[in-house]
């Protein structure tokens, strides 16, 4: 099966990147800009950004976003250069991008989660020149001697007055946007390495732009749609599944500043939310609300989810109280900008082991160890070709070679095909732990581990939790008595708050290894009950 049935833009093969043959869109905006330009062309005085009481028409967005890109240009920021946006889910958050966009510079998504070190390195690996970040997260930010490239610095407060952020929002719009190709960079978002060392997934405007079609083809969105970023825009389901999904069908967007299962249904149900895409443990969290059924959310139709399965519980009760919503699978990562596969909402009961069918001009394939496709329904390696592929890592060739063969992405995860086109996705490769959405690698948390002086080795494993799938579990073999506060107070100081183990075992004796010196993870969670 395909998205043949759909009424879907023609699409045609062309290079990308190169060395690159791939199936794109045959019209389509030429970058993120573009993009933004025919959604207030269609739908000016339409509703495009709604947070707290700021209402927002495209028309509105786009003198704002144009008078923000006034104020990149007067700093002296010119094309290619790397804006770093240290910001939760707020309004300024895509309005900052956009005026980006009209500047063609490269925004740099940081987590409000990340510590001083992380920030600091990814500051730093990217050259940026400009750090925007919120006024409460000033103690978190590195020493001006730590991050020589960061020449601006600008503070966004909640009271206007106070913030900063006001020298950016020139009086003046900016005359023109900056011509780009549409395979310049775009976006930089920074995944979690198996090293400790993140990598710097360069997304270019073709990249955002496909994959915007894609979700607004695939899922039937239009101008009357109305999406809740509910998820952190500063991730790839955030910024693409939400923000430039929504400027592709110029629908409105509801801005969460953080989630909390009793405020969505309230904002759903007020605002008359049409479309969202969420981690599972979100749609489970609402469930859980004990007047759930009191909201009205009839105009609730698409439900994506991705980032961990949907426990069928879940579907069944979510289709009992909501008939009119379509649950629909969306498997992506941030080197495809978001969507490889999608679930037809109508298939998902049905298929409810399958990450759902290859994205519109999308080729996933297993393959197994030693580089070869595997037949229909063997498990192996899948690897990902599509228009919504990256380039490669920022500032890391050696990491791109490593991860890409012919357009090909390594995804990592161990998965299968079958003769219907149908995917699944069985284990990963990678030793990542998946809490709610959130991705986890255990060799980051060990590394951070080690080097407390009181720690001789440690192992990183997922504990099952009904409500998030999995959360961090640590062994620690320790040379010295040390209390898990002191350790899990250590991983807080240099890890995002998700990635601190919640559960340790502290223990002196040695970890299980097999014959060749490898921790034998699996003894371990045998023994944890996993």
């Amino acid at each position: 099966m395909d998205w043949s049935q759909h009424a879907l833009p023609s699409m045609r093969l062309e290079p990308r990147f190169g060395d690159r043959v791939v199936p794109a869109f045959v019209k389509r905006p030429g970058s993120v800009w573009a993009m933004i330009a025919e959604a207030v062309a269609q739908n000016a005085d339409g509703e495009a950004l709604i947070c707290g009481h700021v209402r927002l028409s495209w028309r509105q967005v786009v003198d704002r976003a144009a008078r923000i890109a006034e104020g990149f240009r007067k700093l002296g920021l010119k094309r290619g250069d790397r804006v770093a946006i240290l910001l939760g889910n707020r309004i300024e958050f895509p309005l900052l991008l956009f005026a980006a966009a009209h500047e063609g510079l490269v925004t740099v998504l940081l987590s409000t989660r990340q510590q001083k070190p992380e920030i600091a390195y990814v500051l730093t690996d990217c050259g940026a020149k400009i750090l925007i970040h919120e006024a409460g997260l000033a103690g978190r930010l590195p020493d001006a001697r730590d991050v020589p490239d960061v020449i601006h610095r600008v503070a966004v407060d909640d009271d206007p007055h106070a913030s900063r952020f006001a020298v950016l929002a020139d009086k003046a719009a900016a005359a023109a946007p900056v011509d780009v190709s549409e395979e310049d960079t775009a976006m930089i978002l920074y995944t979690s390495g198996t090293t400790g060392k993140p990598k710097g997934a360069m997304l270019a405007h073709c990249n955002i732009v496909h994959s915007s079609m894609v979700f607004a083809s695939c899922l039937q969105l239009t101008e009357a749609d109305r999406s809740i970023a509910a998820v952190p825009l500063g991730h790839v389901t955030g910024v693409v599944a939400n923000i430039t999904t929504m400027i592709r069908c110029g629908g409105a967007l509801i801005i969460m500043p953080a989630f909390k299962a009793a405020d969505y249904l309230k904002l759903a149900a007020r605002e008359r939310v049409t479309y969202t895409v969420m981690v599972p443990a979100m749609y489970n969290l609402c469930l859980l609300q004990p007047d759930f059924d009191s909201y009205d959310l009839s105009s609730w139709r698409i439900g994506g989810f991705g980032g961990a399965p949907m426990p069928v519980a879940t579907i069944e009760r979510l289709k009992a109280t909501i008939p009119g919503l379509k649950l629909m699978n969306c498997y992506g990562a941030t080197e495809t900008t978001s969507p490889s596969t999608i679930m037809p909402g109508e298939l998902t009961a049905s298929h409810i082991d399958s990450v759902g069918l290859p994205c519109p001009g999308a080729r996933i394939v297993a393959m197994g160890p030693d580089g070869r496709e595997l037949p229909h329904g063997e498990i192996g390696e899948l690897w990902i070709q599509s228009a919504s592929v990256i380039k490669g890592y920022w500032n890391n060739p050696k990491a791109t070679t490593e991860s890409f063969t012919g357009g090909f992405w390594h995804s990592g995860d161990l998965g299968s095909v079958d003769a219907d086109g149908f995917v699944r996705v069985f284990d990963r490769q990678k030793d990542m732990i998946n809490r709610g959405g959130l991705k986890i690698y255990s060799a980051e948390v060990e590394s951070v581990l080690a080097g407390h002086p009181a720690v001789i080795e440690s192992a990183i494993i997922a504990r099952a939790c009904p409500v998030l799938g999995e959360r961090v579990h640590a062994v620690v073999v320790t040379r010295t008595p040390v209390a898990g506060d002191v350790l899990r107070a250590w991983c807080a100081e240099r890890l995002s708050d998700y990635k601190v183990p919640e559960t340790m075992a502290i223990t002196t004796e040695p970890l299980p290894r097999n014959a060749n010196g490898k921790v034998l993870k699996r003894q371990l969670r045998e023994h944890l009950g996993t």
